[in-house]
């Protein structure tokens, strides 16, 4: 049986060097020459999972397909390998310790005292092997490698007890299957404009203090480094000045594993893992097409995103991915518009004024409204008032999660003349509760307890924008996150007067997704589709809200219907494959399909 490779890489100086990114650009590269990779993000925090993390702080929860709530480094993992992940390639201390104190206490370990070396780093080395042989991409058997991200920077306490364990991990599996790629920094001082390397020796150094000699050195910088630069490096970190990387600032990220390429990273990693023999040279010409495409589009689609957590773009990192992925198939710029939710609402007007009239005129200038999920009270209202917005404005309107909570809501207040409709969330007390606890979930316990991962969702009826944006399938799978649901007492009271419940679950009581049938677009969804979008297949639900902010939802849905024309008369006609055809009102435009994924910034305003 072939041996695993282990591709680690750790980050220095300061935290916030994209190490998410350059992880997952190492493994596109190394897929794209014929390898199968799978990932590991190590968290050194407590927490036994990124579930109840606020998202202002760490991020959004990103949510796998086995309801694991992980890291949003996993997110990227995903994105860019096109692999589906489980909770266990997300480790955490959190988890690691309860696995420990558990063996401890069923009597594992047979009177020893459990201590941080060896029992703790056992553990960790037990735990990646174990993942790593874990298929992710859809195939039989285990990945050629695994790429492992370590969080936090060199020199943290919290990190030592990995660190340890990987230090003894990479004599644990043998010199030519574990390679060390070490972020740092080269920042340039304005005031001498000289790229400093101080920093990165110093890095460099601490690491080397903890048993991990770095093979790779890839250094963010603003601009390329320098040879005298590198040829100081290689001197002062013993790292041949071939193995040592600049990425420095590109105008989208799509261009890293590109940098990674020209600079023949692949090649340094083989060299270390021997695989020159066996690996082919990287194929990547989709991706650079896609990246170059990504450069020169211009042409604004403004979307307003109306949330809690503005404040951190972070936060919905793959809602705001899942909106580059539409709009780059629709060839548009994106053009995000931060709207904060509880800046809409009243008392803000009576509070701050200047908030108020320019959170009213982000929403008023933007082209489609967005409501993501989220949890508490604080700017509901806000949300409320922008969702009534869109609806009598006749605004392209996407609601995930909450945000279709929040547009039943809105429907039961406006057009039922329910004027304390309400969810109990919010209002416990109300005498319509239009949104009510699932019966399922925990009110003591906020970990875990939640609706979570893959679910089946059933269509309804074959008349409605959302199945035909699917494909005209009868199911579809997508991923949950809630603990809140649609009152069914409540639905045939709301169906009557115009919102329809196009998709359902398996027993017909909770309600998946609604639709108002006149409206341009106005959707909401109870799952979250952005977690499964692809730049080469982006989700069914934000290409449809790109498509109708641009104008081109009839050409899309009449794309969407021709291709599946084409598969049923292969034999095909429930494809797996989601269709992303653009179109305009006079022709159809070409589009961006294929497997690879791709990753672009959009404009933020």
């Amino acid at each position: 049986m072939k041996k695993m490779k282990y591709v680690l890489v750790t980050g220095g100086v300061v935290s916030g060097l994209g190490k998410g990114v350059t992880a997952s650009s190492i493994g596109l590269l190394l897929k794209a020459c014929g390898l199968r990779v799978t990932s590991i993000k190590i968290d050194p925090y407590l927490n036994s999972d990124a579930g109840t993390m606020s998202p202002s702080e760490h991020g959004e929860v990103f949510v796998l397909d086995d309801g694991g709530e992980v890291d949003l480094d996993l997110g990227n993992y995903e994105r860019f390998l096109d692999v589906k992940l489980t909770r266990d390639n997300n480790i955490t201390t959190g988890k690691i310790y309860q696995l420990v104190l558990e063996k401890e206490r069923r009597g594992d370990y047979l009177g020893k005292t459990v201590q941080v070396v060896p029992h703790v780093t056992d553990a960790i080395q037990e735990w990646i092997e174990r993942v790593a042989m874990i298929p992710v991409d859809g195939k039989e058997g285990p990945a050629d490698v695994c790429v492992i991200e370590l969080g936090g920077t060199i020199g943290d306490i919290e990190s030592m007890p990995f660190i340890e364990a990987l230090s003894q991990f990479s004599y644990r599996v043998g010199a030519g299957n574990f390679c060390l790629i070490h972020v740092s920094l080269v920042p340039v001082l304005n005031v001498v404009g000289e790229q400093k390397t101080k920093p990165t020796q110093h890095s460099v150094r601490g690491l080397r203090g903890l048993g991990l000699a770095p093979n790779i050195l890839a250094c963010r910088s603003t601009m390329a480094l320098d040879d005298n630069v590198k040829e100081k490096l290689s001197q002062f970190c013993h790292i041949s000045a071939e193995d040592i990387i600049t990425l420095y600032d590109v105008p989208n990220i799509w261009h890293i594993p590109l940098l990674l390429r020209d600079q023949n990273a692949h090649e340094a990693i083989f060299k270390v893992l021997n695989l020159s023999s066996t690996a082919k040279e990287p194929s990547l010409k989709e991706w650079t097409t896609r990246a170059e495409i990504c450069d020169m589009l211009h042409e604004p689609v403004r979307i307003a995103i109306v949330g809690k957590y503005t404040g951190l773009s972070d936060s919905y990192l793959s809602v705001l991915k899942a909106l580059l992925h539409a709009s780059v198939a629709c060839r548009k710029k994106l053009v995000v518009n931060w709207v904060p939710a509880s800046d809409l609402e009243d008392m803000t007007e009576i509070e701050n004024l200047d908030a108020y009239n320019a959170a009213w005129k982000l929403l008023k200038s933007a082209d489609g409204v967005l409501v993501p999920g989220g949890f508490g009270d604080r700017g509901v209202q806000g949300k409320v008032l922008a969702a009534k917005y869109a609806r009598e404005n006749s605004i392209p309107f996407l609601g995930l999660c909450l945000g279709m909570q929040i547009a039943v809501i809105e429907f039961a207040r406006s057009v039922l003349g329910l004027k304390d409709a309400n969810s109990t969330e919010f209002d416990p007390n109300t005498r319509n509760p239009c949104i009510i606890f699932m019966p399922e979930g925990s009110r003591t316990h906020l970990g875990g307890t939640m609706r979570l991962g893959s679910r089946r969702t059933y269509f309804q009826t074959m008349d409605c924008k959302s199945v035909k944006l699917y494909g005209n399938r009868k199911f579809i799978d997508e991923r949950h996150r809630h603990r809140y649901e649609v009152n069914p007492d409540m639905v045939a009271l709301l169906e009557n007067a115009g919102l329809s419940f196009t998709g359902k679950d398996e027993t017909g009581r909770r309600m998946e997704i609604i639709e108002i049938h006149e409206h341009p677009y106005y959707i909401g969804v109870q799952f979250h589709p952005e977690f499964k979008s692809r730049p080469g297949n982006p989700s069914a639900l934000f290409l449809g809200l790109i498509a109708a902010a641009c104008r081109q939802l009839d050409a899309v849905l009449r794309g969407i219907e021709s291709r599946e024309k084409v598969n049923c008369e292969i034999g095909n006609c429930q494809s797996n494959k989601k269709v992303c055809q653009n179109g305009y009102a006079t022709k159809p435009a070409n589009i961006i399909t294929d497997a690879i994924y791709s990753y672009c910034n959009g404009v933020h305003s």
